[in-house]
């Protein structure tokens, strides 16, 4: 017997059998006719080159050779039906899995807070990681499970085998202290172009913003560029310096500093801001459970 060549649906025909021993119901467990089942009966008995089940009265009795056989294929039946067939489930107020995110300093500071608070009450055992890594190998880490989600803006992640959801839109805002001396409710565009900037290049990468200005030719005067958004809060909060940034995050430093944000004096650029994975793991229920949850606080 070569299992590459045997049918091992037969397996599920023993186990019927020698559970109902009457080809009809054994048949009728499987959804098969009695014809049908009468046929698969007759080609286990070819292949174990045995009666395997012979009538006794109403009866099909197992042969001694069935008998030996019947425990350890019902042990394979049932192992198939568990552990292959059985739709997985995930218990989160259980389970002690680490999840892996791929979020820039932002991203830490806007969303890490609320899901932990999230997590403590009905996930107390899970535990989160958060990697900040370039943007040019963030899709391998996505496709080898090294990092879960990626959540934030990451516009090199739009491509064939990632699944995204939009949590929020955001559009970008000027930030200044609260008593600028040169800002009052508005902001011109004459202002914006005079008035020295902090601009972040996250990864020594230009911010969306950034490109959009040289898309429209407004010219600026720079006076510091910086790796990460959060180191903006003392930097404005001491300086005349203004930064542009999106909203969300304008939003969370005038909670924790002494600024404030105004509109940009331009039609600036909108941001979709998303949750993003590999195809591989979109039917995993931990995952699925953990992009829901993330869903839930910050999607609006």
């Amino acid at each position: 017997m070569d299992a590459r060549t045997t049918d091992l649906n037969l397996l599920l025909v023993f186990d019927a059998m020698f559970r109902h021993r009457q080809v009809t119901k054994a048949g009728e467990s499987l959804g098969l006719s009695q014809p049908a089942m009468s046929a698969a009966i007759n080609r286990l008995r070819s292949l174990m080159d045995d009666p395997l089940f012979v009538r006794s009265g109403s009866s099909m009795v197992p042969t001694p050779r069935a008998e030996a056989l019947g425990p350890e294929v019902r042990q394979i039946v049932q192992a198939i039906e568990n552990a292959i067939l059985k739709p997985k489930t995930f218990d989160p107020s259980l389970s002690e899995r680490s999840f892996s995110l791929l979020a820039p300093d932002i991203a830490e500071v806007n969303f890490l807070p609320n899901l932990l608070s999230a997590l403590a009450s009905s996930a107390p055992l899970i535990s989160v990681k958060t990697f900040g890594l370039p943007r040019e190998v963030a899709a391998e880490a996505l496709e080898s499970g090294a990092v879960d989600l990626a959540i934030g803006y990451f516009p090199d992640l739009r491509r064939g085998g990632f699944f995204q959801q939009r949590l929020f839109k955001s559009k970008h805002v000027c930030i200044c202290r609260k008593d600028h001396p040169g800002i009052g409710d508005a902001l011109t565009i004459e202002q914006f172009c005079m008035l020295e900037h902090a601009v972040v290049t996250p990864g020594g990468r230009e911010h969306v913003f950034e490109q959009f200005l040289k898309a429209k030719g407004i010219q600026r005067r720079v006076k510091v560029h910086i790796s990460h958004f959060m180191s903006l809060l003392p930097i404005i909060e001491r300086s005349d310096l203004i930064a542009t940034i999106p909203r969300d995050l304008a939003e969370l430093l005038v909670l924790h500093g002494d600024l404030r944000y105004v509109e940009t004096p331009m039609e600036s650029p909108v941001i979709d801001v998303l949750l993003i994975w590999h195809q591989r793991f979109q039917k995993d229920p931990a995952h699925a459970w953990l992009r829901q949850t993330i869903f839930n606080l910050f999607g609006r």
